[in-house]
Formats: structure tokens, C-alpha cells, sequence
């Protein structure tokens, strides 16, 4: 009996876009729709031979609403006979989309899936602030209310209590941020991102205008004196700001997985390997720590310890994240993030975990290394990591 093996056979994003910048004006389904087919016609694989489409979106109302995936393919011009299926584990989502595709194809479910990732957070409505009427019903959300003391909230007030609990001060925040920009300037100067950018048009109308070639957010020469002129958001006397904060944004990816024999059977070049994938949940009212835990579950099941993993995507939620799980696991800086992260390029948050993988995974080759892991904070007190061998 063979052993099923999943590998990343090909993986595309577009740039990331500011929000009411550079892509809001393409529908989440096209945006998505466009990235699909892109990596669709560049692998060469026969459509008709996907067994399922599964991407990753968190608001999933208004234009995202009805199961985007479908739509998307739909929209791609792939066969009807795509399946599709939208998931949500908030900001992982995209991240979390790759596993199950992953998993799929472990399992013997799938021979040729697309795991992918959109949001257009110009075109969907933002949430307010967390709001126990909403997301928590009248037992059992009454029940989660007493359990915390009322203490569940939005992100952006747990990451002053991340900050304040890891002693993560202001200057250590904005730092980090001012790094992240310098090394996404360098990495899209250096010509880091060209392999895995999808050709696109500011207007979905006019495909002949000029393509847009890199992420909107990026600043070449940051002002870390503006960035500590800056008030903070979430609490008179706190540390987060807009500037050590990822940006609201627009985007798409999109991955390729298969199973090994099955790729090379059809003359698909296999470029990485899954060695683990991990979830993990802990403290929802500080929501960020359950990154170390998924973290090192995954290790676990991959056989390996820090010291083996070559590079290190944090996601930058908020910069406090990525310091946390520096200092947590003693991580050398050369390895972590290094061209740069959400802070500097944007979170469109559905499609970010499947943006960073293909990074990860073209950075692995670009630099000759062998070992990538991944995790993603997500709201509530959960997170993914992954981690993948280039081969």
C-alpha cells in the first residue's frame, strides 16, 4: 500500500492592497476568481481534475456571503463540476484552508486540491467592537460571559494585555514595525515576491491597464518619529497604535496541493512537503497565546525543536505577536519574518495565512533553506501553525 504524501505543487497571491486603495474596486469573488485561474493556467493542471476548492474568508456577509469559493470558481471560468467550500477560523483562515486541503489529500479524499484565501475588507463592512449580542447566544453566551468575568473583547484591547503581560513596550512595538517595512521594501526590491504575484489591473474592467506590481502598504523610508508621535487606540495609557498594527486591506492567494506519486504522475513538479500542521486554543480574553501552543504541537508531531526550523512567519496581527513569540522560543532575527509581515503589507484577514505561506515557501527557495514554520493568532484565543520542508 502506497503512502499518500501532501506537497505544494504551485502558489500565487496578488499584491496586497490598503483599504479603498488599489483593489477595491474588484468584487471579492472576481479578486479571488482572477487569482484562481491564474494558477490555473500556470501550472498547466487540467481543471476539471480539481477535487475541491477550499478558501478561506472571515467576513463572510454582504459581497462574501453565500459561500465565496463557489462563486469564485464560478467566476474563474473553471468547470461546474469544481466543488467549493468557504471556511472561517478568523484571521487563519486562509492558513487553515491549507490544511484541510492537505489533510484531504492525506486521508485519500483528494488527489488535486486548491487551498485558498480572499478578502476585500474595502467592500464588506467591518464589525464594531466585540459585542456579546452577536456572536454569543442567550445561555450559553451568558454562561461564556461569567466564565471570563465579562472580559471578552475585540483584539485590539487583548493586545494591551498581551503587551502589558510579556512587558512588550512602545518603542519595542514600533521597532519591530519600522523592521517590517524596511525588510518588505528590500524583499520587493530585491525582487523577493516576483514568482508568486498574479498579473492584475487596478480596474477589473480595463485588463489591458498597467499591472499592479507590488503591496500598497509598504513604506520605503518609515518615520519612527511619526510612529511615536502617535496616539494610541485601544487604551489612554497603552502601547498599540495604527503603526504597530497590521493594515486593513484587500487581497487574494491561492496553493496548489497534491498528492506526491499523483503529481508526478502528471509531471507536476513537487516544491514543498507538509511535515505538520497544528490548532490550538487557550485564554480567548487575551487571544494571542495560543500561537506558542500550536507551535509546539506541531513541532512534536514533525520530530523537530526550534533549533531545526530555518524560517519563522509570525503573523503581525499586532507587532506585540511576533515579539512574543520571539522572546517565548528564542528566535534569532535573522529567521523571523525577514521580508517583512502584516504590519508592513496588509492583513486582508481571510486571505493572509495563504499570502504568507507563499512567501514562506518561495523565500525557502530563494534562500536555499529547508524547514518553514508558520502560525497565525486568531481571535478568540485560537491559532495554526504549519510547518513545510521545500523539497
Amino acid at each position: 500500500m502506497s503512502t499518500r504524501e501532501s506537497v505544494i505543487v504551485d502558489a500565487v497571491r496578488t499584491p496586497v492592497g490598503r483599504r479603498g486603495g488599489m483593489l477595491s474596486q474588484w468584487h471579492p469573488a472576481d479578486l479571488l476568481g482572477h487569482t484562481l485561474r491564474y494558477l490555473v493556467d500556470r501550472s498547466g493542471v487540467e481543471p476539471s481534475a480539481i477535487d475541491d476548492v477550499i478558501a478561506g474568508c472571515v467576513l463572510q456577509h454582504e459581497q462574501q456571503s453565500s459561500n465565496i469559493a463557489r462563486h469564485a470558481v464560478l467566476c474563474a471560468g473553471l468547470p461546474e463540476s469544481v466543488p467549493a467550500v468557504t471556511v472561517d477560523r478568523q484571521c487563519g483562515s486562509g492558513q487553515q484552508a491549507v490544511s484541510f486541503a492537505a489533510q484531504g489529500v492525506l486521508a485519500g479524499g483528494y488527489d488535486l486540491v486548491i487551498a485558498a484565501g480572499v478578502e476585500s475588507m474595502s467592500q464588506v463592512t467591518m464589525p464594531g467592537a466585540f459585542m456579546p449580542g452577536a456572536p454569543l447566544g442567550p445561555q450559553y453566551g451568558t454562561f461564556e460571559l461569567e466564565r471570563y468575568n465579562g472580559r471578552l473583547m475585540a483584539q485590539g484591547p487583548s493586545s494591551e494585555l498581551m503587551n502589558e503581560r510579556f512587558e512588550l513596550s512602545r518603542e519595542a512595538l514600533d521597532a519591530y514595525s519600522v523592521r517590517s517595512h524596511k525588510r518588505a521594501f528590500a524583499a520587493t526590491r530585491a525582487g523577493a515576491f516576483d514568482r508568486q504575484m498574479v498579473p492584475i489591473t487596478a480596474d477589473p474592467d480595463d485588463a489591458d491597464g498597467p499591472c499592479i506590481t507590488a503591496d500598497e502598504g509598504i513604506r520605503e523610508h518609515p518615520d519612527a518619529r511619526k510612529m511615536a508621535s502617535l496616539k494610541t487606540v485601544f487604551a489612554e495609557d497603552g502601547r498599540t497604535t495604527a503603526a504597530n498594527a497590521s493594515q486593513i486591506s484587500d487581497g487574494a492567494a491561492a496553493l496548489l496541493i497534491a498528492d506526491r506519486e499523483y503529481a508526478q504522475r502528471q509531471g507536476l513538479e513537487p516544491r514543498a512537503r507538509f511535515r505538520a500542521m497544528a490548532v490550538a486554543a487557550a485564554d480567548p480574553v487575551i487571544q494571542f497565546t495560543a500561537v506558542l501552543d500550536a507551535t509546539r504541537k506541531a513541532l512534536k508531531v514533525a520530530g523537530l525543536s526550534v533549533t531545526d526550523i530555518d524560517l519563522f512567519e509570525v503573523n503581525e496581527a499586532f507587532a506585540g505577536v511576533p515579539l512574543m513569540f520571539q522572546r517565548e522560543f528564542d528566535i534569532p532575527d535573522e529567521k523571523l519574518n525577514v521580508n517583512g509581515g502584516s504590519v508592513a503589507i496588509g492583513h486582508p484577514l481571510g486571505s493572509t495565512g495563504a499570502r504568507m505561506l507563499t512567501d514562506l515557501l518561495c523565500e525557502l527557495e530563494r534562500s536555499g533553506k529547508r524547514l518553514g514554520l508558520q502560525t497565525i493568532c486568531e481571535a478568540h484565543g485560537t491559532a495554526n501553525t504549519t510547518i513545510i520542508e521545500r523539497v
